[in-house]
């Protein structure tokens, strides 16, 4: 029966991708030279986890799914995206613009030899993980955590609304935000030229793709936007609601629960 066990999961492995190295770190070099850093912790098959705005891969590690992803038996692996932790920060607009954090994240996956992969992105990730199910044909399966629908409009004034105040570090409705970076040391111009290119994802688009994805939300959350109008633009979705509110719902157990059983549910 062990036997047969093991066979039955390195099966699973090698169908939903390469079976990783058990922990690596370092750097991965982007289509522009810069340098991205990554994690990669546990065996199996890999499911990426993409941060959101102001924030860096490390903070995966301060909620359940984190471990809970690798106790199941998978590789998790995150990712500082461009302008944030431990990955280079460009002072030039134009390296953030046209997908380039989708291509750092395509580029990354590809180098370390997974043929498919799952992704989980929350906030501004979840916009980054959209242009993946666009872009990226290894991605099998996604989950959009706290966002709704408003980021398919290229100009969503919220986005504009931070680019803005970013850019001029003077707007009164902002100041807890400025507070925020100063305390955590943050690049406030890398963070302007992320929202000036963050990429938005059109309905059309998103009425095409055809793998497995679900949204999750907090029952509280309307920072952007309607999740389950997010979801019923995409074919193959579904939307579930936890507990808490757009800073909270993902450090609850419920979060974490759903988007486990997601990946192990078939």
């Amino acid at each position: 029966m062990r036997i047969k066990s093991f066979f039955t999961l390195l099966v699973f492995c090698i169908s939903f991708g390469t079976i990783a190295q058990k922990n690596k770190e370092g750097y991965f070099v982007s289509f522009d030279k810069t340098r991205i850093y990554y994690e990669v912790k546990g065996n199996g098959s890999p499911v990426l986890l993409i941060h959101g705005f102001t924030s860096k891969g490390d903070d995966w590690k301060n909620i359940d799914l984190y471990n809970q992803l690798a106790n199941a038996g998978f590789s998790v692996i995150t990712v500082d995206l461009r302008g944030n932790g431990k990955s280079d920060k460009p002072h030039d607009t134009f390296a953030y613009q046209d997908d380039a954090e989708a291509k750092d994240v395509m580029g990354l996956m590809h180098s370390l030899g997974y043929k498919k992969y799952g992704a989980v992105g929350y906030s501004r990730g979840s916009i980054i993980l959209a242009r993946l199910l666009v872009l990226d044909k290894h991605l099998q399966a996604a989950v959009l955590g706290g966002m709704g629908a408003d980021f398919t409009n290229p100009q969503w004034p919220r986005r504009i609304a931070f680019y803005n105040a970013l850019m001029n570090d003077t707007t009164a409705a902002f100041a807890a935000f400025y507070k925020r970076i100063r305390e955590n040391n943050l690049d406030q111009l890398a963070l302007a030229y992320q929202q000036k290119g963050q990429p938005s994802t059109s309905k059309e688009e998103l009425g095409k793709v055809k793998q497995k994805v679900l949204v999750v939300c907090g029952e509280q959350d309307q920072d952007n936007g309607n999740g389950q109008e997010l979801a019923s633009l995409i074919p193959t979705a579904k939307f579930i609601t936890v507990p808490g509110n757009h800073g909270t719902a993902w450090h609850t157990p419920e979060f974490s629960t759903t988007v486990v059983s997601f990946f192990t549910t078939k």
